[in-house]
């Protein structure tokens, strides 16, 4: 089999989170990143509380799944801290075999008007969302090209293709947010047209819907508990575990993967959608 290795940012809760235990489950040894360390410590962003999840307890439970944790703090905003967790994990374990760039910038900007916006926010999200994941990833990409490949997994979204259905705060979404994802998508087709021939596989995942732990203490506040229907975090989770294992994977390097559709055609979660038939 040999060495499987993750680093997963964003793994303190929701998507990142899932990633890192369903990655265990398939034989990976884990690092989990996050800002949040320690639980009682996660900030929510839209209402000021509280959100549970920590890099402590993410760690915990890939341990006991029987696989190594390494816990790292990173920060979307401080180009340190992702360097330091780098290092850190290469000094710890010689690097890794699997990158999955989770985390996104939850702060002011993400549905602000485009008449309302100002440089600074749009800044802001341009390094959390793209300057970020570009230095974390060139700093292990030394690694992997030296070892005979590595994979990258990219978390997209549909903002960063189309165009939304009505202005943000209706229905839709601001264009600092959309700009941030746009560029970012772009990231995977040039690591897999220029570092594909050295080994290097990349993915974008596009996750769909999903209802997250963010997202059911804001329901639970607003009084809206079961109003949003989407899959769990586990879906795409699984559809990341699948593509930096199966052999067949690699002939997806480059593209955009649907992960809820990906996940029901190849049975890869049991169905989630209401009505829907168990392992479809």
């Amino acid at each position: 089999m040999g060495q499987r290795r993750a680093l997963v940012t964003g793994a303190s809760r929701g998507i990142g989170r899932a990633t890192a235990l369903a990655l265990a489950d398939a034989g990976w040894d884990v690092a989990v990143a996050a800002r949040t360390r320690n639980e009682g410590e996660g900030r929510n962003e839209s209402s000021g509380g509280s959100l549970p999840g920590s890099v402590a307890s993410t760690c915990a439970l890939v341990d006991e799944r029987g696989r190594r944790s390494l816990g790292l703090h990173l920060d979307l905003l401080d180009h340190a801290s992702l360097t330091a967790a780098a290092d850190a994990v290469t000094e710890a374990w010689g690097g890794v075999d699997l990158l999955v760039n989770n985390a996104v910038h939850t702060g002011d900007g993400s549905m602000t008007l485009l008449v309302d916006l100002d440089v600074e926010t749009l800044r802001t999200k341009f390094e959390a969302n793209l300057v970020a994941q570009f230095i974390l990833t060139k700093a292990l990409l030394p690694g992997m090209l030296a070892q005979g490949g590595g994979t990258i997994v990219n978390l997209t979204s549909a903002v960063a293709v189309s165009d939304p259905p009505a202005p943000a705060g209706s229905g839709g979404w601001g264009f600092a947010y959309a700009m941030s994802k746009g560029a970012f998508h772009r990231l995977t087709g040039m690591l897999a047209v220029e570092l594909g021939p050295q080994g290097i596989l990349a993915f974008n995942i596009e996750p769909g819907f999903v209802v997250t732990e963010a997202m059911e203490v804001n329901a639970k506040e607003h009084g809206l508990e079961g109003h949003y229907v989407g899959a769990p975090p586990s879906v795409p989770a699984a559809v990341i575990a699948w593509l930096a294992t199966a052999p067949e994977a690699r002939e997806l390097t480059g593209q955009t993967i649907r992960a809820q559709k990906l996940a029901l055609e190849r049975g890869l979660h049991a169905d989630w959608r209401p009505g829907g038939r168990s392992g479809a």
